[in-house]
């Protein structure tokens, strides 16, 4: 577990016709979408509370939307980031991000210092030191004691973020998920190089009508390339709006999948380098602005079969 300190906090931006859709608790403010399952914060709901933040920041003030009603928004904000600093995906990180740097440009002061102090019953006793010439410097400890019950006391006057960070492993979830996701894979084994057809299945259940962007992200078996001719298909598909190929990974966007709907989408994949004990590769379904409905499937070469065969 570690505690990071990086200086002076964010902010977040958004659109005002949402307003009426806010969840406020516990001094927090925040903006979710009616159809949310409330399992866990997904990035659209960190995007539209963005969105709201930037727009209280970037027009005119309003009686009752000044920087006490935003800073309710920055610290939920604050709260869905992950150690790292970002959040889920990529494009709520970016609004996230802006919106918060649109916060901390409003309340920036040139003047100020704070000391946070960390403690514990263990005899921990720390000290972080925050003043105009380490504003912007990133401090971070270790915190040995886990479980362990520490206090943390600020003094002075700025701007400061304290986050607390620890990993840990979960059991894997229950059967049930969003997605279905099944492969099956047809292989060519004879001659030098050795060939597959890897085909996916995908199928939405959850209760939207119809989903978000939905990502496929296919691994290729180790020693294996895609034949890019096998591309054209997929990039003729209607249903498929890109596809990107990262180191070993073929990425297949597609616009959404409607409730109860299943699509297939084949890869042909080709021996580059010849390797013994050939584990399985995996595939993974996800909602993009949702990543926690996700399912994960793996496929393996049927010639690895036949090769420990004939190795016998």
């Amino acid at each position: 577990m570690s505690l990071s300190l990086p200086v002076c906090l964010t902010a977040v931006k958004q659109s005002l016709f949402l307003l009426t859709t806010k969840i406020t608790t516990g001094g927090n403010r925040h903006w979710q979408r009616a159809e949310a399952s409330g399992r866990k914060t997904d990035s659209l709901e960190v995007e539209m509370t963005s969105y709201v933040l930037l727009a209280l920041l970037s027009g005119p003030s309003m009686p009752g939307f000044g920087l006490d009603y935003s800073t309710a928004i920055v610290r939920w904000l604050a709260q869905q980031q992950n150690p790292y600093g970002g959040f889920a995906s990529t494009q709520d990180t970016v609004v996230a991000l802006q919106a918060l740097a649109k916060y901390g440009a409003a309340t920036f002061s040139p003047e100020g210092a704070s000391a946070v102090s960390v403690s514990s019953a263990g005899g921990l006793n720390m000290e972080f030191t925050v003043n105009q010439n380490n504003r912007l410097l990133y401090q971070e400890e270790q915190l040995n004691e886990v479980p362990g019950d520490y206090n943390i006391k600020a003094q002075g006057k700025s701007c400061v973020f304290v986050q607390i960070a620890m990993h840990y492993n979960i059991p894997p979830p229950p059967d049930f998920s969003t997605f279905n996701i099944s492969t099956e894979t047809l292989g060519k084994c004879d001659g030098t190089k050795k060939s597959l057809i890897v085909s996916v299945d995908v199928r939405y259940n959850g209760r939207r009508e119809e989903t978000n962007m939905v990502i496929i992200n296919v691994k290729l078996l180790s020693g294996f390339v895609l034949d890019k001719s096998s591309l054209r298909p997929l990039k003729n598909d209607p249903t498929v709006k890109r596809v990107d190929l990262e180191e070993g990974h073929v990425i297949i966007y597609l616009d959404g999948l409607k409730q109860k709907e299943t699509k297939t989408y084949s890869l042909a994949i080709e021996e580059d380098v010849p390797v013994r004990n050939l584990k399985p590769a995996v595939v993974k379904v996800y909602d993009y602005y949702q990543t926690s409905d996700e399912a994960v499937s793996e496929y393996s070469s049927p010639c690895a079969e036949s090769d420990e065969i004939n190795e016998v």
